[in-house]
């Protein structure tokens, strides 16, 4: 014979009110605790509603009897947020990325949550703040919500919550502004921009030394991101019957204190792949290596006067000049625009699997017919797309015209999503 259903851990019965004197009253319930048993909680109070009230409080913040984690309902905010950087020391993972998360951290959730208790931190509350983070800006909501998931998941691996209470609050919805693919007039606007900047007459000071005008001209050419194009090396391009092939081993990386250096390894393993270069690109390229002496074969590509890196922020800094020059200073348009757009060209014109893969995504479910062997055999068919839309002579921008459809475009904006704010170069030199 079924019995009466049990009560579920955490969760209390029906309460019960008794007056116990005058102007007292009791309430009382049984809660089921952390290991399974019930116990009795009791609050009194001054009336029946008062009693019930206060009760419900104690049962919110009231520690887990049994629990075995290192957290409870009861604890501070501050102590999960101990615990939890303690645990992100230890993670493999940039340590410009770690930097981030103590900064959002810091300077956004503790000031809002610090004063609460685990058991206090509701869904409404986590709207409120992110609402409040969204105001100011989508990209530090977006982070905040990223860095209150992690969290509050760690805080349910301690017992600290029964539920994450990121879920149920609302989506934030994308500013029209959101980085996409360059339209071929944009294209052809920086392209000219970037060939007259400083070489009119009166120009005082030295003359550019192309470094900006050709690794813009390299990323449409293979949808590296910024900081992999500024650290490739001769030693890192191989000539093949099929054209230039790239090997993405490194990017550049600003860490306060160091400044700006290269990392003998990109963002993430999937990052670490060899790249076919269209034809208009890699002709930059040659003419490049041809000035680089046998003694620079692990020199940066693009490298500054001291053959040491480029800093990303003067990178950037000339970029908006081109973009002054272009009248697109209002744009929008930044760096990453290229990668956005070869991955819609490859995208539109080979899949989106092939468009991860090539772009280094962990997203991509098939790699196979891109990446077929352990030595990451390269396909040059995929650039052919990429050749005919970034050519100087006679571009063929067919494919660029063409509309993203739903699918495309909601890839495209996850693999735009996995780029932001975490690119330890972009982030800390813009």
């Amino acid at each position: 014979m079924a019995g009466r259903p049990r009560t579920s851990i955490g969760t209390y019965g029906t309460i019960h009110v008794k007056r116990v004197g005058k102007r007292r009253y009791r309430a009382r319930t049984r809660v089921r605790d952390a290991d399974g048993r019930l116990r009795e909680v009791k609050a009194t109070s001054r009336s029946g509603n008062q009693a019930k009230a206060l009760l419900r409080d104690r049962i919110k913040v009231r520690d887990g009897y049994g629990a075995s984690g290192l957290l409870c309902v009861s604890s501070p905010f501050p102590d999960l947020a101990n615990l939890w950087l303690r645990e992100l020391a230890g993670r493999d993972i940039a340590n410009n990325t770690k930097e981030n998360y103590r900064d959002d951290l810091r300077v956004h959730a503790m000031p809002f949550f610090e004063n609460y208790t685990l058991g206090e931190i509701t869904t409404g509350r986590v709207e409120t703040f992110l609402q409040q983070q969204y105001a100011v800006s989508y990209s530090m909501a977006k982070h905040s919500r990223t860095l209150l998931n992690q969290l509050f998941k760690f805080a349910i691996r301690n017992d600290g919550m029964v539920r994450n209470p990121v879920e149920g609050t609302s989506p934030l919805a994308k500013p029209k502004g959101k980085p996409q693919a360059l339209t071929p007039e944009q294209i052809l606007a920086i392209r000219k921009a970037a060939n007259e900047w400083r070489t009119g007459l009166g120009v005082k000071g030295p003359k550019p030394d192309g470094n900006v005008r050709d690794a813009i001209e390299v990323m449409l050419g293979t949808g590296m991101r910024p900081g992999e194009t500024l650290a490739f090396r001769p030693i890192d391009v191989t000539e093949t019957k099929s054209g230039m092939v790239i090997e993405v081993c490194g990017t550049l990386v600003y860490e306060q204190g160091k400044g700006t250096f290269r990392q003998d390894h990109p963002k993430t393993d999937a990052s670490h792949r060899r790249i076919p270069v269209a034809s208009f690109a890699a002709d930059v390229i040659r003419r490049r290596l041809k000035d680089m002496g046998p003694d620079e074969q692990e020199t940066p590509v693009f490298h500054n006067r001291h053959g040491g890196v480029l800093s990303m922020y003067n990178f950037r800094r000339t970029f908006r000049a081109f973009l002054e020059i272009a009248d697109l200073q209002d744009s929008g348009v930044t760096p990453r625009w290229y990668r956005r757009t070869v991955a819609t060209i490859i995208a539109r014109e080979h899949g989106l699997d092939a468009a991860a893969a090539h772009l280094g995504h962990t997203s991509s479910a098939i790699t196979e017919g891109f990446y077929v062997e352990p030595d990451m055999t390269v396909e040059h068919e995929i650039t052919l797309a990429v050749q005919a839309s970034g050519r100087t002579d006679n571009p063929d921008f067919s494919v660029l015209r063409q509309g993203e459809d739903e699918e495309q475009e909601d890839v495209l904006d996850q693999f735009e999503e996995d780029e932001s704010g975490r690119e330890g170069a972009d982030t800390k030199s813009a």
